[in-house]
């Protein structure tokens, strides 16, 4: 099948945006919507403030933390 410029064009603006994803994941081999875990030191009485969130919504704490920020 042969493409011509126009084409091209026009298929680049509409998906510029999975172009742009490919490209970064060609760069550093990571997708935006990866997850990776990390750790972090949160004090008590924030965990159960997220535990008391997680009971609530019946979300994941780290679903939470991801919405917040």
């Amino acid at each position: 099948m042969q493409l011509n410029k126009k084409t091209i064009n026009r298929i680049l603006k509409e998906n510029k945006k999975a172009f742009e994803m490919l490209e970064n994941y060609d760069k550093t081999r990571e997708l935006p919507f990866q997850r990776k875990r990390i750790d972090i030191t949160l004090s008590v009485e924030t965990i159960n403030k997220l535990k008391k969130l997680k009971k609530k919504t019946g979300k994941p704490i780290s679903r939470i933390i991801e919405e917040r920020i």
